[in-house]
């Protein structure tokens, strides 16, 4: 068995592997034939099949309404997870969109898990505007939710009410500033502003761009010691495929990239960790994956095409 991973990440039986590597490792143009291939067959393939085929008429998944739960086979999840499969807009994949856009939404733009701002948390809505964005949908409330998240993580400082220990009735503090800022929920801002060109970003995004890379760049970019009322997570390290509300130290080098932010001293053991993962048939393999989901993305322990291509981005990237 070679080592070069390329040949196995181009075969035609896994499209979405092969569009994600034609445009992410080889830098071939979204209309290129091949580009264009790869990416039509994906909604009539595996796992992005799986997860349109359970999708209702009127664009929602499970039942109407804000599409949080359950996890993860709710609405919001899957417009993240086609997404990250790299689906190309269609007719269901637009019916999701709207549903997501006028059903998850507060009336102040943002994205929210409940009917209340207690719901509005960084990850939910930095996830769905990247998702939004990679699909191709465009709608001017897009940016109204832009706004209303930059503006919430600057007054929050990324804090997460999630991220705290629970009182003794096991209840989580009311405001999202009672709670440590998340490097988790930073990342999935970041990774939503980073897929707006810099000349459309307005201020509010852009200090709250700076404030997500000082507190990724603040902590111990390698390990994943951010701020926690417990332990660090062990996701950190574990890469997996798709990514739900966590995050790992692929997806923070990814973004850091995609924002041309340099993580200085940091750069060369968040890289060996990555490096140190390789097999010796050169791939990597599937750590970590949502339970309870729609699709299969692989078994866990063995090599993984999307985890490889995460990878390779990765070191193709910083080198």
């Amino acid at each position: 068995m070679g080592t070069d991973p390329l040949p196995w990440l181009l075969e035609p039986e896994n499209p979405s592997a092969r569009y994600r590597a034609l445009t992410g490792l080889l830098d071939r143009p979204a209309d290129d034939p091949e580009v264009l291939a790869a990416r039509a067959a994906i909604p009539g393939w595996g796992a992005a099949r799986a997860i349109l085929d359970a999708q209702w008429p009127e664009g929602y998944w499970i039942a109407p309404g804000i599409g949080y739960s359950p996890k993860y086979k709710a609405t919001v999840w899957q417009l993240i997870f086609l997404a990250a499969l790299g689906a190309p807009r269609t007719e269901a994949v637009d019916r999701a969109c709207v549903h997501v856009l006028s059903d998850s939404r507060l009336p102040d733009g943002r994205f929210s898990a409940k009917k209340t701002a207690q719901g509005a948390i960084a990850c939910l809505g930095g996830n769905l505007l990247r998702a939004l964005m990679q699909l191709g949908f465009d709608d001017p409330r897009m940016m109204e939710s832009t706004e209303a998240l930059a503006k919430m993580v600057i007054r929050d400082g990324y804090r997460c009410r999630y991220n705290a220990l629970r009182d003794r009735d096991g209840v989580w503090p009311q405001r999202m500033r009672d709670g440590l800022p998340c490097a988790w929920g930073a990342i999935k801002v970041l990774g939503a502003f980073a897929e707006r060109p810099e000349e459309r970003r307005s201020p509010a995004v852009r200090n709250a761009i700076e404030a997500g890379v000082a507190l990724l760049l603040g902590g111990d970019l390698s390990g994943g010691d951010y701020p926690t009322a417990t332990e660090p997570s062990p996701l950190w390290q574990q890469f997996g495929f798709p990514l739900g509300y966590t995050s790992d130290l692929l997806e923070a080098l990814e973004v850091l990239g995609k924002l041309g932010v340099e993580p200085g001293s940091q750069l060369a053991p968040a890289l060996e960790v990555v490096r140190s993962k390789r097999t010796r048939s050169g791939r990597w393999i599937l750590e970590h994956t949502p339970e309870n989901t729609w699709a299969g993305f692989g078994k866990v322990d063995e090599a993984n095409k999307w985890v490889t291509l995460r990878a390779l981005r990765a070191l193709k990237r910083w080198g």
